[in-house]
This record gives structure tokens, sequence and C-alpha cells, in this order.
């Protein structure tokens, strides 16, 4: 399979695919396959439908966002969004996409011929819009009892974190994974969804919103500004260079390296009263985090939660 300068999707570079293996190979697929073309181009529809799913469906619960150069994740989100607008409407124009989407017509131009040299059977009618041909629709993804069970105990279990920006984002990917099951599995996880209960939090307190901010930036090596209040309640200003997330006792923590007392250190984030993005990118730590843990236990003979910063 080949892919070009001319392929509706640019060419985006991919040295950090070692990083996070799975998301990546799913991008690297995707550019070979919507390069594809003459009599295996039919195949070509059913497997970018599989990856479109694949990558803005899926990817999100994994809680990683994927580290690739500027726009390259909204333009595939646009694109999958453009083609659920065009299954969804009979007509849609330009205008109105560019207006929903935050982008210029032109970008929309471009867009539509991509998802056309896609495979995507596009109709352009004279004076009124786009629309799809008929009969064509996207193969659905199908849940087994068990998968759509799961998806809805993993809904109720995150439901009592204490992270808001967590749940908010949890919440808009499972309802777009709900809509893609079939009526009688709909019915059975609603039941579902009021026969589970965790007592954990009963309260639904949320004591951050910054966990979703932090990840964008562990996993785009961005420098962060915080305003961070110890457990002595001192109030201090911190550059810190994220490193990894783990969660305890209820409470995310998040581990750095700190600029300021120039090691790293661990941060409840629920005591981190600002985040400021910096737009200053670090080098990798090259360490994985169980080696950060044998590393610090080795050094401290206890666990990194023990001072907290």
């Amino acid at each position: 399979m080949q892919y070009t300068e001319r392929s509706p999707i640019l060419l985006w570079e991919i040295p950090w695919i070692k990083y996070f293996e799975t998301p990546f190979a799913l991008v690297h697929i995707y550019k070979c396959v919507i390069g594809i073309e003459g009599r295996y181009s039919h195949q070509r529809i059913v497997v970018l439908a599989i990856l479109h799913f694949l990558l803005d469906k899926i990817l999100p619960l994994a809680k990683v966002r994927l580290i690739m150069e500027e726009n390259t994740i909204p333009r595939l989100s646009r694109l999958t969004a453009i083609l659920t607008q065009l299954q969804s409407k009979k007509i849609v124009t330009a205008p109105a996409l560019a207006e929903k989407f935050e982008v210029s017509i032109r970008t929309i131009y471009r867009d539509i011929r991509a998802l056309e040299k896609s495979g995507v059977p596009i109709v352009v009618e004279e004076g009124k819009g786009y629309t799809l041909m008929d009969g064509y629709q996207l193969p659905p993804i199908m849940f087994s009892e068990q998968e759509a069970n799961a998806l809805i105990t993993a809904e109720q279990l995150i439901q009592k974190n204490k992270d808001a920006s967590f749940v908010h984002h949890y919440k808009g990917a499972i309802l777009k994974i709900k809509a893609l099951l079939k009526d009688s599995q709909k019915e059975k996880t609603n039941l579902l969804t009021d026969r589970i209960y965790f007592r954990d939090n009963y309260e639904n307190h949320r004591t951050s919103d910054y966990l979703m901010n932090i990840q964008s930036a562990i996993t785009s090596f961005e420098v962060l500004e915080i305003n961070y209040t110890s457990l002595q309640n001192k109030e201090s200003t911190r550059c810190i260079e994220p490193f990894a997330l783990y969660s305890t006792q209820e409470n995310w923590l998040l581990i750095a390296y700190c600029r300021l007392r120039k090691a790293f250190r661990a941060f409840r984030i629920d005591h981190i009263k600002e985040v400021k993005r910096t737009f200053e990118h670090f080098d990798s730590h090259n360490m994985t985090l169980l080696e950060y843990f044998q590393k610090y236990y080795e050094k401290y003979q206890d666990t990194p939660d023990t001072p907290l910063s």
C-alpha cells in the first residue's frame, strides 16, 4: 500500500510511534489505507470506516491523546464528524459545515475532496449542497452484550471520579458509543445503568478539573505552570514537566519533574488551584513509570506519594 503527498490526508511524520505503538500504528494504517487506489478501493471504504471508529471513538476511552503535529487530530475528528452529518441529513451545505466546525469554507471543500478520494460517494446537488449516494452506509460496529455491559459498568465507576474534566469527556465518549448499540442492547444497557451503583464518593464531589489538560501535557511533553497548595497549606507557583498519573485512595496524583525543587515530585491534583499552559516543550525523560517507581523505592524505601509535594 502506497501513500504520497497527493494523498487526501497529508503525510504526518511519526518519529514518536515507539512511545504509543498501538494508537500510532492505527494512524499509520489509516495513512496507508486512505491512499489505496484501483480495484481495491471498495475494500478501502470498509477498512476506513473501522479505522475512523477506532481513532475517533475508542482511543479517547484509553485516556491517551495522540502526539501529532498541530491540527492533525482536529482534522481527523472533523472528517469523521462531516461523514456523520452527511449520513444523518439529506442535504448538507459547505457554509453550514464551516460554521459548525469553525473553519473556512475552503477547508470544508478540501475535507469533502478528501472524503471523496477515500471512496465515500458524495453527490453534489447544484445550488443545494452535498448528500451521500442513495444506499451508502458505513458498516455498523457491533458490540457483544458482555462488551456493552462492561462499558456501562465502567461508566458508573467513572461517574464517581472526583475530576470533573474526566467525567465530562467520558460521558461524551460513552454517549457516542451508545449510539452504535442495537435497540435491544440499548434497552438492556439502560436497565443495567439503573441496577449498578458504586458507594464511593456517593455525593459525587468534584475536587479537580484539570486531569484532561494534564494528560495532554504528558503526551505532548509540555511544561505547565501550576499554583499548588501543599498538604501543609503552603502555596507556591511551580513550573513542572508532567511525567505520569496514578490514582490512590480516590485521589489523582501527578508525578512531575519540578523545576523549583530540581527533582521529581508527586502533586495531588485536587490541590492544584490553577494550571497554565506555557507552550514550552521539554525532552522526554526516557523512563517508564515502572522504572520510576523502582528508582524511587530504592532511594526512599517508600511510595512516591509519601511525602507529597
